[in-house]
């Protein structure tokens, strides 16, 4: 950590901030880690889930990958609480009793004869409130700004929100719009990403000198508007429109999807399935999603201008928000407040899934992605608006200059 600053080294021994790893001369934090591997989980949990149970469809896939944040959204906190008040050996050792347990009925939901999605449901669940476990420890005098906690809390949740939404979205949205393969969207996608993680290893390793030239809060205010101005470059533009999943549609096939159909829910739809010659997966935007037929495609000159712009902003804003975090609490008992970061970021992992596979699934990309701007720019004005409460626990109190 020497070549990181003593600053930085510091707030790590203190556990302000997460561990890193080294490999060679790059240094990549422990949350960078996690969303890298994270981002590559989630491109082959659809294929292990359709394999346990053929019933499971995208709509539940989304529920799978909440329901681990869920869990340590509630334990979180409940685990911080504890450990403010007992022996830190007791939340401890129940987290890893949980998780253990957890891991074992995870390591044999394909056992049952039914309902095995349900199994992995809880399983997931389970994992994840047995990893709510977080604790830190010191003291000092004054009082933290409470209303700077909760405008980060309310950043950090945005942050992993949007992020979550891109993840997750990243594998059927390339399918649709470009015609691919599930095996060849996982493919492409885990390139794109694992260039992503290179990509956000760089900016880490940056970020700490311009932050120092410009502050935490413009720094973290640039990143977000990265990330606004990525989503906005992903929304459908032009005349063309992406190709119909029917191989052998005519054009007196095609159906005629009236204004008010388009709120219809997906499981009212009525669909035709038409004949096929040949057994091959089948490609393209399917006309189960009304949308298909008017929404324009998204090139893939701006699906990958997009993923490169998030992939620069997301980084900046998690490592300023730990920071802010961690100078905002300064030397205080930290156990609930960095269970309830915890919670937040477990909460947007949770709805981010969720949001954009039915958002994506009834009214297509450019509702959701509008509607992701939309959040982005909400975050903007609460940044903007807390911006001087933004500042050190120790600048607060008058302890050092700022």
């Amino acid at each position: 950590l020497g070549g990181l600053g003593s600053e930085y080294g510091l707030k790590v021994r203190l556990g302000f901030l997460p561990v890193s790893q080294r490999y060679g001369d790059v240094v990549e934090t422990q949350q960078h880690y996690r969303s890298r591997w994270r981002s590559i989980r989630i491109m082959y949990l659809t294929m292990f889930l359709s394999s346990i149970d053929l019933t499971a469809d995208a709509s539940f896939l989304g529920w799978i990958i909440s329901s681990y944040s869920l869990g340590q959204m509630i334990a979180s906190p409940l685990f911080g609480l504890w450990s403010n008040y007992r022996p830190r050996r007791e939340p401890l050792l129940v987290s890893i009793a949980i998780s253990v347990a957890a891991n074992c009925l995870y390591a044999y939901v394909h056992l049952p004869t039914s309902h095995n999605k349900y199994y992995m449901l809880v399983a997931r669940a389970l994992v994840g409130f047995g990893a709510g476990y977080t604790t830190r420890e010191a003291d000092a005098q004054g009082n933290i700004d409470q209303v700077a906690v909760v405008a980060t809390n309310i950043l950090f949740f945005v942050i992993l929100f949007v992020f979550a939404v891109f993840e997750t979205i990243a594998t059927p949205l390339t399918m649709d719009m470009y015609s691919w393969t599930r095996k060849e969207a996982v493919f492409y996608n885990g390139i794109i990403l694992g260039a992503i993680g290179i990509e956000s290893v760089i900016v880490f390793m940056v970020v700490k000198v311009i932050s120092k030239k410009t502050g935490e809060r413009a720094t973290l205010y640039g990143g977000l508007l990265i990330i606004l101005v990525g989503f906005f470059i992903l929304l459908p533009w032009g005349k063309k429109l992406p190709n119909i999943q029917w191989e052998d549609i005519k054009n007196n096939s095609v159906p005629r999807i009236i204004f008010n159909e388009m709120f219809t829910p997906l499981w009212k739809l009525q669909t035709t399935q038409l004949p096929s010659n040949h057994t091959a997966e089948p490609t393209g935007c399917s006309v189960v999603q009304p949308w298909c037929l008017y929404t324009p495609l998204i090139h893939l000159a701006q699906y990958i201008t997009s993923d490169i712009l998030i992939g620069l902003g997301y980084p900046v804003c998690n490592v300023m928000s730990y920071t802010l975090y961690s100078k905002i609490l300064g030397p205080k008992p930290q156990g609930i407040y960095m269970g309830w970061l915890t919670a937040s970021g477990s909460g947007a992992r949770i709805l981010g899934p969720v949001f954009v596979s039915q958002i994506y699934t009834h009214f297509g990309p450019r509702w959701a992605f509008s509607l992701i701007c939309g959040i982005i720019i909400f975050s903007l004005l609460v940044l903007e608006a807390a911006y001087k409460r933004l500042t050190a626990f120790s600048v607060r109190y008058g302890m050092m200059q700022q």
